[in-house]
């Protein structure tokens, strides 16, 4: 259970990051923020990070179990 809770927070925080991070011009490195149109939106983002701070969530989720 504490791996599907920690999909909104690993979701939230790429999100939020990637966009500062995109919408500067920057592709964040080893970050790899990609810039895409979806159904005429702009989004930004980035799997490593999702996948990092997921583990990261997830982690504090099993530690308060």
């Amino acid at each position: 259970m504490s791996a599907i809770k920690a999909l909104i927070p690993g979701f939230l925080l790429s999100w939020i990051v990637s966009t500062v991070i995109g919408s500067q011009g920057s592709s964040g490195g080893v970050l790899s923020i990609t810039h895409t149109f979806y159904q005429g939106h702009e989004l930004y983002w980035s799997w490593p990070l999702f996948c990092g701070a997921t583990a990261l969530a997830w982690a504090l989720f099993a530690m308060m179990e």
